[in-house]
């Protein structure tokens, strides 16, 4: 099991709204879709803030290693 954050980036002021959206729309999202949300919130992570790629997978539950662009 993999450990996420993203129950408590959900709340946080200090990462971006269009991230915050995509968090809670997978975590209301059927199966199918959970994944999808969940690479759109890493790659705004990455594109609007200082983390790698490889942190904001992490930080939201996803394994490092492919791309956020």
């Amino acid at each position: 099991m993999r450990f996420s954050m993203a129950p408590l980036l959900i709340h946080s002021e200090a990462v971006p709204k269009e991230a915050r959206d995509a968090l809670k729309a997978a975590s209301s999202a059927p199966p199918e879709r959970r994944r999808a949300e969940l690479e759109r919130a890493a790659r705004v992570l990455y594109r609007e803030t200082e983390l790698d790629c490889a942190d904001a997978r992490e930080l939201v539950g996803l394994a490092p290693g492919e791309n956020c662009h």
